[in-house]
C-alpha cells in the first residue's frame, strides 16, 4: 500500500520545493565536481563525479588518512620520528625541504603535507609506515576498496603524475567526509595557514587553500595542480549548523579555482534552507490491523528527518507512506512496518523507517471467528458480483 501524504498538512512549518531541479540552479566551470551537505547527507551537485581522473596533490588526503589511522591504532604517535631517505629528498614539485639528516616528527610531517603540500613528506610517511612507497600504494588501494572508494587507484603517496594514479571527485569527497568525521582531533591542521619546518622559510610555507582567509567558514582541505589535472580543490566549510564538502577539478588557473570555490560555498549555503520535516516518534499515518485487539496501529517515524529545501518555494512538499497492510496481530512496539519517502525535487529522496507505535495483541476466539466470517462473506459477495 502506498499512501500519499500532503506533508504540509501534518508537518509544521509548511515547507516547499522550487519548481526547477536544484541541480540546474548552479552551473560549475569545473570539468568535474561533487558538492555534499554533510549535515543532511545530501548530494547537492554531481558532475562527472564518478569518473576516475588525475587527482594531483588532492590524493595526499589518502596518505593523511592512512597516517591518521596509524595514530588512532597506536602504531605511531605525534612525537614519533621518521627517517628521511635520499629518494624522498629527490622528489620534485612542492616540498617540505627535508634533508637526509632530518628526523621529522609525525606532527611535523602532517603539517608539511597539509600546509606545504610536501611531496618529500609524503614519501617519508609512506616509507615510515610501509617500508617503501610501492608497498604503501598497495596498502592505499586495499584500504580504498574497504572504504567504498571504487574509482580510486594509487601508484604513489603524493599524487605525482602517473598513468594509473586516479581518483573520482566523489571518492575524494567521501574520503574528506571520513577524515572530518573520524579524526576531529587532527582536522584542525587543515586550517593552519603557515608552517615552517626547522626555521626554514621556503616560498610555499603558506597554505594554498584560497578560502581560509575569506571568513566564509572554510576550514580545509587540500589543493591540487598538475598540467594534466588542471587546478583542483577539496574544500569544506561550516555556516550555522551545516557543513558542506566539495571537490572541483580541471580549472584553468589558481584564480579560477579560488573564484569557483567561493561561488560553490555561497551557493550551497544561500540557496538551501535546512528544515526538520519529521521528528522521531511522530505519527505519520494509521494502518489497519487484522485479528488484533485493536483494529488500527499508528506508524511513527524512526528518527528525525532533516532536509534541505531550495530557497525559492513554489510547491508543497509531499511524501509516500509505503507499507503492506493490513498487518496481522501480534505486533510489537518498534516493529518496522513500512517506510516514509519524501520527494525532493532535483535531490535524492529522504527516507525513514515507519515503526509500530505500540503493542497490539491477538484478539480472542469469538472476535477472530467474527472477522473470519466477515472476510468469507465479503469474498462471497465479490464472487457473486463477478458472476452477474
Amino acid at each position: 500500500m502506498i499512501r500519499r501524504l500532503a506533508l504540509a498538512l501534518i508537518l509544521a512549518p509548511v515547507v516547499a520545493l522550487c519548481a526547477l531541479p536544484a541541480r540546474a540552479a548552479f552551473e560549475t566551470r569545473a570539468s568535474a565536481a561533487w558538492i555534499f551537505d554533510m549535515t543532511t547527507d545530501t548530494v547537492l551537485l554531481s558532475k562527472d563525479a564518478e569518473v576516475p581522473l588525475p587527482p594531483a596533490s588532492m590524493s595526499k588526503l589518502m596518505t593523511l588518512n592512512m597516517l591518521f589511522e596509524s595514530l588512532r591504532d597506536g602504531r605511531v604517535t605525534l612525537d614519533t620520528r621518521f627517517g628521511v631517505s635520499s629518494r624522498a629528498t629527490a622528489m620534485g614539485g612542492s616540498s617540505m625541504y627535508l634533508k637526509v639528516t632530518d628526523r621529522p616528527t609525525v606532527q611535523e610531517l602532517i603539517q608539511g603535507i597539509i600546509v606545504q603540500s610536501g611531496n618529500d613528506a609524503c614519501v617519508v610517511v609512506a616509507e615510515g609506515l610501509a617500508g617503501s612507497e610501492d608497498a604503501f600504494a598497495r596498502m592505499m588501494n586495499t584500504r580504498a576498496k574497504d572504504l567504498g572508494m571504487n574509482a580510486s587507484t594509487f601508484v604513489n603517496s603524493s599524487g605525482w603524475p602517473a598513468p594509473n594514479h586516479r581518483m573520482s571527485m566523489q571518492d575524494l569527497g567521501i574520503l574528506s567526509a571520513r577524515i572530518i568525521d573520524e579524526f576531529p582531533e587532527y582536522y584542525g591542521y587543515f586550517s593552519q595557514k603557515l608552517f615552517e619546518y626547522d626555521g626554514r622559510v621556503p616560498a610555499n610555507h603558506n597554505n594554498r587553500n584560497p578560502l581560509l582567509t575569506l571568513g566564509i567558514g572554510a576550514d580545509g582541505l587540500k589543493t591540487g595542480h598538475t598540467s594534466e589535472a588542471g587546478y583542483g580543490l577539496v574544500g569544506s566549510a561550516t555556516q550555522g549548523t551545516r557543513r558542506i564538502v566539495f571537490v572541483i577539478t580541471g580549472l584553468q588557473s589558481d584564480t579560477a579555482r579560488a573564484e569557483e570555490a567561493e561561488r560553490i560555498v555561497n551557493w550551497a549555503f544561500r540557496q538551501f534552507v535546512q528544515k526538520t520535516v519529521v521528528t522521531k516518534g511522530q505519527e505519520i499515518t494509521r494502518a489497519d490491523v487484522w485479528l488484533g485487539l485493536d483494529d488500527k496501529i499508528g506508524l511513527v517515524a524512526a528518527k528525525d528527518i532533516d532536509v534541505l529545501i531550495p530557497a525559492l518555494q513554489q510547491e508543497k512538499l509531499t511524501g509516500n507512506a509505503i507499507y503492506t497492510g493490513p498487518f496481522e496481530a501480534p505486533i510489537v512496539a518498534g516493529q518496522r512496518l513500512g517506510e516514509l519517502v519524501i520527494a525532493l525535487d532535483g535531490l535524492p529522496d529522504a527516507r525513514v523507517d515507519l515503526l509500530a507505535d505500540r503493542n497490539v495483541g491477538v484478539s480472542g476466539f469469538l472476535p477472530r471467528l467474527k472477522l473470519a466470517a466477515q472476510r468469507l462473506f465479503s469474498d462471497f459477495m465479490s464472487e457473486a458480483a463477478e458472476l452477474r
